[in-house]
């Protein structure tokens, strides 16, 4: 049976049977999530209309959700057909169907509403456990991450309110059972983020006071007297003046804090005066070990980082901030467990027994004895351990306490996770400002304000790891004559910078070896082959590849635990994602570069046929037909890693997460002599390039696969990669550059006999001529294409050569020839299912309504061919679609949508590079603010179109636009003069 969730108490999700279904983009999840906090009920389309679009909606807006709709259906269908059902539509609108417990936010009532009946019946216990169910629930602010409707501030305040009364319900069975320690750590969190809720401070100072803490329950008084009167202006009310007035501090107590001695031993080193930030770690730290103290349990707490990251210096520093906590002292032991001698446990808990009293002759003998001694020792005192450097929990096992309230700070380069009972402490690289800070500490702040850019280059050198910003530091300490930019030129070169980062006994390298020198074998030769991928992230089946092995999780997690890898997050298919620190990654290129070469390459290319294996088959999955070649069906492709199914579920998510990576691959591949590998990436990109607008990925991956088709001397290779720079170079209105592409691409595929390359060449040139007007010639070459496509028995390529012929003669004014071919294209398209085709052939026909002066027509074009767009997720022509839209807005006189619909394509022209359409719409939006009488903001826009008219060398637009702007200019001056 099929268990369905649908959650809106954080971000908004919907999970089938545990897996989190994609939802699309903002516009389906603002409508999925108004639908969700009125299930059951019917919800107008006009209220859906004004949650997605507040401000303005467009024409197609019920169109658009009808698309948003099945959109959703869909991706429900897809996990169980039945789910698709279970939103419905309605004559006014649409319905989600959903039982109470498969919606979070009524499970959540249900839960409140059962707990309080318990409370009510005197079951705490019971109602405990239904309140942790309920808080178990959120997991952040209600729909967290989507723009609220105004109409839902009723429900999200009613949640909100509704979850703040079932913590404080919580809290009440607590301090009821007796456990006063969890509700007293619980609301101090509640008090900070709610210090204006008097309830909650009633709470805390009725547990303290349970708690025997009467001390801390009048500072907690005191504390909400001041924010009371300080935010408000106003005093406790009666109920918390009631238990001020209760809580009496025991004399004999008063006393005995202050004739406690001092603390016998302090072996802590020093706190570092140019200690810098770690202010959260330090004060989470400190409030665990005094609530763990007053507890009366001991704490103990695992700091792990990477080689460098400074986690001796945070546990030092957590150390001193609480020795007035631990009187009877603090002890400190560096058990050197990243050294080549580990220090046994029986030499430690002898320096250890000796440090608390006991005399030599008074060691046990044995292990276990030892062991149990120092439990009984530390089990009736109040003493902070710092055990240093520890290389496994096997290592730190016999120096833990049993019993008592003393604290142990361990820190290691490895996690812990079989260390049970102990807190782990990720100690992480310095933020940007506090490694600033701690530069400045170093060298001076003189100094740094002198050359700021030139110290953010040592910073982004160093990583922000603090063991190499300390170098760097100590370099330019004792180099005064240096200027900064003199350790930023040095350290710029990754060859260089580990021998730079070395001053003294520092250094990062030889940091970085001691955890290195503890991995096994598989692990450090995955580690070396990540080195040599360059800086990016990664997903778990690249170290399986590096191996040559089909599962190397096991492996990963080893330099996970040991801090050699970062665990990054998880990218949009729910993968999770890795990288190497920069200077660990320096660090493990110096070492692949002395393994076998053949070997260390052979590992690489594992990787590279990998990416190249997902990214065609993920092209082959998109959603849109791509007009152009992008895989090489005369060789085997490689086989898909493990996994792969799962990876490209959704392609273009794949893509998202997968470009930057992928884009690096490309060159990589071209680096290491890959030839055919580096071309047939590039071209397997090109798909999702075109969809999403990449264009500067585009050109930079195919320049590179150029080359290397061109090295490999595969004809068929430099064929399909020239085709595509044609393509884009189009795009970017490069006319000349396109036009040497898709010539070269045509005599190419000539050569090897490709009619349908040879076509789809054709039909680019024919769109570049007939851009520059040379409709003539442009016509013959669509024609040929259309032929060929035939011969060839391509439907989608005849779809585009028709349009293309159409375009030739909307462009020779000739309208009953391009509405045939428009239409024709239109039916073939709607034939073969090819919805992107079919939109294309709807937005021409708009152009061919508008040119006869059919403004509404047109609109209705537009509007059918945005709704496919948008549906297929096409950003990039939804641009242009809105284009033509706000045209048509612009010329019916409707200047508000006008102006929303070309400002936003404006900024979808100028990130792709199309300048051609960027004059159009700045030449519009000149016109625009012409009719609103705002003639600076008009000239503006048209003198940037002007502009861009003459560097495209686009004679009869410049000369119009010159002519109209003369015009406007000597109007406004007989204006003035007349005045």
């Amino acid at each position: 049976m099929t268990i369905l969730g649908f959650r809106v108490l954080g971000p908004l999700e919907v999970a089938v049977d545990g897996q989190v279904v994609p939802l699309g983009g903002p516009k389906p999840r603002l409508l999925l999530a108004a639908l969700l906090l009125q299930p059951n009920v019917v919800v107008s389309t006009e209220l859906l209309i004004e949650v997605l679009w507040p401000s303005s909606a467009p024409r197609s807006a019920a169109a658009n959700i009808r698309t948003y709709v099945h959109s959703l259906r869909k991706r429900l269908a897809d996990r169980d057909p039945g789910l698709g059902e279970r939103i419905g539509s309605r004559a006014s609108g649409y319905i989600l169907k959903a039982t109470p417990e498969e919606i979070d936010h009524i499970r959540f009532g249900d839960l409140a509403a059962r707990a309080q009946d318990a409370l009510g019946h005197g079951q705490a216990e019971s109602a405990l456990d239904l309140l942790d169910q309920a808080e178990a629930l959120w997991r952040g602010e209600v729909l967290e991450g989507l723009p609220h409707d105004h109409g839902w501030g009723a429900t999200v305040a009613r949640l909100t309110e509704l979850r703040l009364a079932v913590q404080e319900q919580r809290l009440r069975a607590r301090i009821e059972l007796g456990r006063t320690s969890e509700a007293v750590a619980e609301l101090r969190g509640l008090v900070t983020e709610h210090p204006l809720r008097e309830e909650l401070w009633q709470q805390l100072i009725v547990a303290l006071r349970a708690d025997g803490r009467t001390t801390d329950a009048i500072e907690a008084y005191e504390t909400a007297e001041k924010v009371l009167a300080e935010e408000l202006g106003t005093e406790p009310g009666p109920r918390l003046r009631e238990l001020r007035a209760s809580l009496v501090v025991a004399p004999d107590t008063m006393a005995l804090a202050v004739t406690r001695p001092m603390a016998p031993v302090c072996q802590l080193p020093l706190d570092l005066p140019d200690f810098t930030g770690r202010e959260e770690v330090v004060g989470e730290l400190v409030g665990l070990l005094r609530d763990r103290r007053e507890q009366g349990k001991p704490t103990i707490a695992v700091f792990s980082g990477a080689p460098g990251v400074g986690k001796s210096s945070v546990a030092i520093r957590v150390a001193h901030a609480v020795r007035e906590d631990f009187p009877d002292g603090q002890l400190h032991v560096d058990l050197a467990g990243t050294s080549t001698s580990p220090r046994p446990p029986m030499t430690v808990l002898a320096e250890l027994l000796r440090a608390l009293g006991v005399p030599d002759a008074g060691l046990p003998r044995d292990l276990p004895e030892r062991a149990a001694l120092l439990r009984s020792r530390l089990a009736s005192t109040r003493m902070c351990v710092v055990l240093d450097d520890a290389g496994s929990a096997a290592q730190v096992r016999p120096h833990l306490p049993g019993a008592g309230a003393c604290a142990v700070l361990i820190t290691s380069r490895m996690r812990m996770p079989d260390l049970a009972g102990a807190t782990p402490v990720d100690v992480d690289l310095l933020p940007e400002a506090e490694a600033a800070k701690l530069l400045e500490g170093i060298v001076g702040t003189d100094r740094v304000a002198a050359e700021p850019e030139c110290a953010t280059a040592i910073l982004r050198h160093c990583g922000h790891l603090p063991l190499a910003i300390r170098v760097a530091g100590a370099k330019l300490t004792h180099r005064p004559g240096w200027t900064l930019r003199v350790l930023a030129d040095r350290l710029r070169d990754e060859r260089r910078r580990l021998d730079e980062l070395r001053v003294g006994d520092l250094a990062v390298r030889a940091s970085v070896t001691l955890s290195y020198d503890l991995l096994p074998m598989s692990a450090a030769s995955a580690f070396r082959g990540l080195g040599g991928l360059g800086s990016v992230q990664f997903p778990s089946w690249v170290v399986a590849a590096l191996l040559g092995r089909t599962h190397a999780d096991d492996v990963l997690d080893v330099l996970v635990d040991a801090h050699l890898v970062d665990l990054v997050g998880s990218d949009g298919t729910g993968e999770p994602r890795y990288r190497l620190h920069d200077l660990l990654r320096c660090y493990a290129a110096e070492l692949r570069a002395q393994d076998v070469p053949a070997k260390a390459r052979d590992a690489t290319k594992r990787v590279l046929e990998g990416y190249l294996a997902l990214a065609v088959e993920a092209a082959d999955r998109m959603p849109i037909h791509f007009f152009g070649l992008y895989r090489d069906d005369t060789v085997a492709q490689p086989a898909l890693p493990p996994g792969a199914e799962r990876l490209i579920e959704d392609p273009a998510a794949w893509f998202s997460a997968e470009r930057h990576t992928c884009v690096a691959a490309v060159s990589l591949a071209a680096d290491l002599g890959l030839d055919a590998l580096a071309w047939r990436l590039a071209a397997a990109l090109a798909p999702y390039f075109d969809q999403r607008g990449h264009q500067d990925d585009w050109l930079h991956t195919h320049a590179v696969a150029l080359a290397a088709a061109r090295r490999s001397g595969e004809l068929r290779g430099e064929a399909i990669i020239q085709r595509n720079l044609g393509q884009v170079q189009l795009y970017q209105d490069s006319y000349a550059e396109a036009l040497v592409a898709f010539e070269q691409s045509q005599l190419l595929f000539d050569k090897i006999g490709e009619a349908r390359g040879a076509a789809i060449a054709l039909a680019g040139l024919g769109t570049v001529l007939r851009i520059k007007g040379e409709d003539t010639v442009a016509l013959e070459h669509c024609h040929a294409a259309l032929d060929q496509f035939t011969a060839a028995g391509d439907p989608h390529g005849e779809a585009v050569a028709r349009i293309a012929i159409g375009a030739v003669w909307l462009a020779r004014r000739r309208f009953a020839e391009a509405e045939h071919w428009f239409t024709e294209a239109l039916e073939q398209s709607a034939t073969i299912g090819d919805r992107h085709r079919e939109a294309h052939a709807l937005k021409r026909l708009a152009m061919l309504r508008q040119h006869q002066g059919n403004l509404a027509g047109a609109r209705e074009w537009v509007d059918q061919a945005i709704a496919i767009f948008n549906e297929l997720g096409d950003d990039h022509c939804v641009g242009y679609a809105n284009q033509n839209l706000g045209e048509l807005y612009l010329h019916s006189g409707d200047l508000a949508h006008a102006q929303l619909l070309l400002v936003n394509s404006l900024s979808v022209h100028r990130r792709n590079g199309d300048r051609r359409s960027e004059a159009e719409v700045s030449q519009l939006l000149g016109e625009l603010h012409e009719a609103l009488s705002q003639p600076e903001r008009s000239r503006t826009y048209s003198e940037r179109a002007l502009a861009l008219w003459r560097e495209l060398s686009a004679r009869p637009q410049e000369s119009a636009l010159a002519s109209r702007l003369q015009e406007s200019a000597e109007a406004s001056y007989g204006d003035s003069a007349s005045a």
